[in-house]
């Protein structure tokens, strides 16, 4: 997929973003909150790419899908009008001219998604069903790192970048959400 055709479809999802709880509720706050970082993360997107930098506005494009799908499945928006995957074929290759910068910042983001991944534990109580989300979030994060990785040792930087961005969305959401606590480098998360 390429860059625009990936704003494109997160333009989209949040176009159609359902809020399910109370504007003044606790989900109600978070969802909103949720919802305004993802569209950040495509506002800064669209920026990095009108001032020529791909590399950042792909990485935030597939960020922004993190946050996005994350507020899906944590049920604080309704079911998605339309399907908006990132991750529909391989990404597209960036012009030469970006090769040094997108292989520094992928091997970067890789390392900044492990670090991220050690620095939380799960705040809910083990038996409740916030805990096995919480779980459920870190095994995600987990498959898009190892993903990345699989890409990264290919040479695919474009899809090794796309998918740490978007296992880290994930995380930085759920921490926002309040579904971990941070033990460790707190500036890797948006809270």
């Amino acid at each position: 997929m390429n860059i625009r055709k990936c704003q494109q479809h997160l333009a989209g999802g949040l176009g159609t973003v359902r809020f399910t709880a109370p504007e003044s509720s606790f989900l109600g706050r978070t969802a909103r909150t949720i919802h305004a970082m993802a569209s950040a993360y495509e506002s800064d997107g669209l920026a990095f790419c009108a001032s020529g930098d791909l590399v950042n506005g792909l990485a935030c494009f597939f960020y922004g899908f993190g946050w996005l799908h994350f507020g899906y499945a944590f049920g604080v928006f309704g079911p998605p009008v339309e399907a908006a995957c990132p991750f529909m074929g391989e990404c597209d290759a960036l012009p030469s001219e970006y090769r040094e910068k997108l292989e520094e910042k992928t091997r970067r983001y890789c390392r900044l998604l492990d670090t991220a991944r050690s620095s939380v534990a799960p705040g809910p109580d083990p038996a409740t069903s916030a805990f096995v989300f919480s779980e459920q979030v870190l095994c995600i994060a987990w498959l898009y790192a190892r993903q990345g990785s699989v890409f990264l040792d290919s040479g695919r930087f474009e899809d090794a970048l796309a998918c740490f961005s978007y296992g880290h969305g994930w995380l930085d959401a759920a921490v926002t959400a309040g579904l971990y606590r941070i033990t460790a480098e707190r500036d890797l998360f948006t809270v």
